[in-house]
């Protein structure tokens, strides 16, 4: 009989590891507790790991990209504190040339790819108890509020930072979520910041607080809000725009003006606290997280999309090599992946300083430091930038 897993969230990490399970003779069952498939999103830049990942489960070809091109006047800027712009550097000119998408075109493709796999809306887990052979997990319907229990041979957590099975089955967030006292808030908006092109990109970083609108092709652009701050729980009190409207009222310039009017009418925007999980080991018995719940390297690393596309596609690998063997597969799987996110959760905590200055000095340290960068690209031949021949995607990546 084929072996039957419950993937917990239909986000990038859990359509991900559906389709690897699939691959590897499974058949995956998907519970989600929205209501609905989501869609939209914010800007996600995807690095040459995670193209190759997109070959590997075979959603490359449905994936749609949106890297602006330079040739047609697309560019970057940064807006110093008197309100002039300059040209700058910007996230997709990071080593690797990743690509531009929104998470939502990455949900597209996986959700057209795990077509006929059962996937059940308004669902989560309530308890997961592992006997010696199978996995009992108690469903909530939170559409009609029954309960019921089924059996599975293995259960995927790819629920989120705050994983309703990681808490379950490995214990509260309190002893897996770093602390990194910044908040976010992303979202789409609906037309370019006024005298900008419509492709063009834009930097605000100021000490401990910053506005970064990323300009995408055939898409209006994408905006994000980030600032630092001791008092976490303070955040989440009250409006959330009337917030931000406070935390960056002493920067008087169009930019930010334009993003908060925009947050007014986005009709979904990311609003959370920055963190990262850090567990000993991603698996226990017949339950294996993925992702974000696993080890989510947060958005400053940039490579939160890119980590659950590979996540997924070795999964189903492991799984694949060691058909008899779960443990075995578990642990070829951990050892093969970890190295690469615990590099990129460590190099983060530089990225944050790129996303948002620490304090003046770290301002100014920022702007040489990425000034210089500059200067040296610039005098470089003008080549591609993927890499040794990363995995070309559909749409405007080139």
């Amino acid at each position: 009989m084929r072996k039957r897993a419950l993937v917990v969230g239909l986000g990038i990490a859990g359509m991900s590891a559906a389709i690897g399970l699939r691959r590897a003779g499974w058949t995956p069952v998907i519970v989600e507790r929205a209501p609905e498939r989501r869609t939209g999103g914010y800007f996600v830049g995807l690095f040459p790991e995670g193209r190759q990942a997109a070959v590997d489960l075979g959603i490359a070809d449905a994936l749609h990209t949106r890297n602006p091109e330079r040739a047609a006047g697309a560019n970057s800027w940064s807006v110093d504190r008197r309100g002039g712009r300059r040209p700058a550097l910007g996230f997709l000119d990071q080593p690797g040339g990743p690509s531009a998408v929104l998470r939502g075109d990455i949900e597209a493709a996986l959700w057209q790819s795990i077509t006929g796999v059962e996937v059940r809306f308004a669902t989560t887990p309530v308890a997961i108890t592992e006997g010696p052979a199978e996995v009992q997990v108690l469903l909530e319907d939170a559409g009609t509020g029954a309960q019921y229990t089924e059996s599975f041979d293995l259960v995927v957590g790819a629920d989120g930072m705050r994983s309703s099975v990681r808490r379950i089955v490995f214990g509260p967030d309190a002893d897996y979520l770093t602390t990194w006292n910044a908040m976010i808030c992303a979202f789409q908006l609906k037309e370019q910041v006024p005298s900008y092109g419509a492709s063009d990109s834009i930097i605000i970083a100021r000490a401990e607080r910053a506005v970064w609108v990323f300009g995408l092709a055939d898409h209006a652009p994408t905006a994000l809000l980030t600032y630092r701050t001791t008092d976490i729980q303070e955040q989440f009190s009250g409006s959330r725009v009337e917030r931000l409207r406070s935390v960056f009222s002493g920067i008087d310039d169009p930019v930010v003006r334009h993003v908060l009017d925009s947050l007014d009418e986005a009709p979904d925007h990311l609003f959370d606290s920055v963190h990262q999980v850090r567990m000993p080991r991603w698996s226990t018995g017949r339950v294996v997280l993925v992702g974000d719940a696993a080890w989510c390297m947060n958005l400053y690393s940039g490579m939160g999309a890119t980590s659950s596309l590979r996540g997924g596609a070795a999964l189903g690998v492991a799984l694949q090599e060691h058909p008899d063997d779960l443990a075995a597969a578990l642990n070829a799987w951990e050892a093969g992946l970890r190295p690469f996110v615990t590099g990129h959760q460590r190099s983060a905590r530089l990225k944050q300083q790129m996303f948002v200055p620490s304090s003046r000095r770290a301002e100014a340290l920022r702007s040489v430091l990425l000034g210089l960068a500059r200067r040296i690209r610039s005098r470089r031949p003008v080549m591609e930038t993927g890499g040794p021949q990363a995995p070309a995607l559909s749409g405007a990546s080139r």
